[in-house]
């Protein structure tokens, strides 16, 4: 599974390509903003255009998602075209993010506008990331319509659940992949979880012969993102506070507390006796 920042923060970027770990970036408007703003806050003189070439340069080699903000098919796919003519020569590695239904209400007029800017901008052959997806109908009509990526929401959805059952919690607590046990509400229209919904979308592109890769957003802590591992998720964006927290278990660190006690002065003589050559 492909690991991708979700950061707009160089230095996060930075880390995470210096680990080897580093296979894409996902941003929003907000995380930009608020990427920005902290810069600003600390007297940066910081232009937005110029900040995302330096974001765009730090991520060279792997695939940077970009989103749009209007609503309807003309300006999406305006603001599409727009940001990946004027981004994607600094590192010819833009990808466009577009809603799966860009309508602002349940019953209100444009639900199709969302997969018919995809089927614009891919056309184009400009990639696009279709985003907040919450079923997997959802991800099948924007993998259909031609996204490359397809971001079912993992914790939002488990949110969802929680909140239907009038449950307190934190956003970073663990939600049961199997779904809750109790509750007046177990699933949403047959999704159980937010990693269910993940591997319900992996198996209705699978089986329906579609190439779109899907993108587990929205995840939360390192069990969520081994799960979404084993659901068959191609690609999990993690928070890199989630991607720090990955390589911490408390048995390995008794185990180097334990290495490093009992290391002998014979053995530590070695490394000794090699620094001294290289210095010389």
């Amino acid at each position: 599974m492909k690991i991708f920042l979700d950061s707009a923060e160089l230095e996060h970027v930075e880390l995470a390509a210096s680990y080897g770990i580093l296979d894409g970036v996902t941003t929003n408007p907000s995380l930009i903003k608020k990427a920005v703003a902290s810069r600003q806050q600390r007297g940066e003189d910081v232009d937005l255009q110029a900040y995302l070439c330096r974001l765009l340069e730090k991520a060279a080699d792997v695939p940077v998602s970009l989103e749009v903000i209007g609503t309807r098919r003309q300006e999406m796919e305006k603001e599409g075209m727009l940001l990946f003519g004027r981004f994607n020569p600094v590192a010819d590695n833009v990808t466009i993010k577009v809603p799966v239904n860009p309508s602002l209400t349940e019953n209100g007029n444009g639900h199709y506008e969302g997969v018919e800017t995809i089927k614009a901008l891919a056309d184009r052959g400009i990639p696009v990331n279709c985003t907040l997806v919450f079923t997997p109908e959802q991800a099948l009509l924007g993998a259909k319509a031609g996204a490359s990526i397809v971001s079912p929401f993992a914790g939002r959805l488990d949110d969802y659940l929680r909140e239907q059952n009038q449950q307190d919690f934190a956003k970073e607590d663990y939600f049961p992949a199997d779904g809750l046990e109790q509750g007046n509400v177990r699933d949403d229209n047959g999704v159980v979880s937010g990693i269910d919904l993940v591997g319900q979308c992996v198996d209705i592109l699978a089986e329906s012969g579609l190439t779109a890769e899907v993108l587990a957003a929205s995840l939360r802590n390192p069990r969520q993102v081994r799960e979404a591992a084993l659901v068959g998720a191609q690609i999990a964006t993690l928070p890199f506070a989630v991607i720090s927290r990955l390589l911490v278990h408390p048995k390995t660190i008794e185990g180097m507390q334990g290495f490093t006690r009992d290391v002998v002065p014979e053995y530590a003589q070695l490394f000794e006796e090699k620094k001294v050559k290289s210095e010389e």
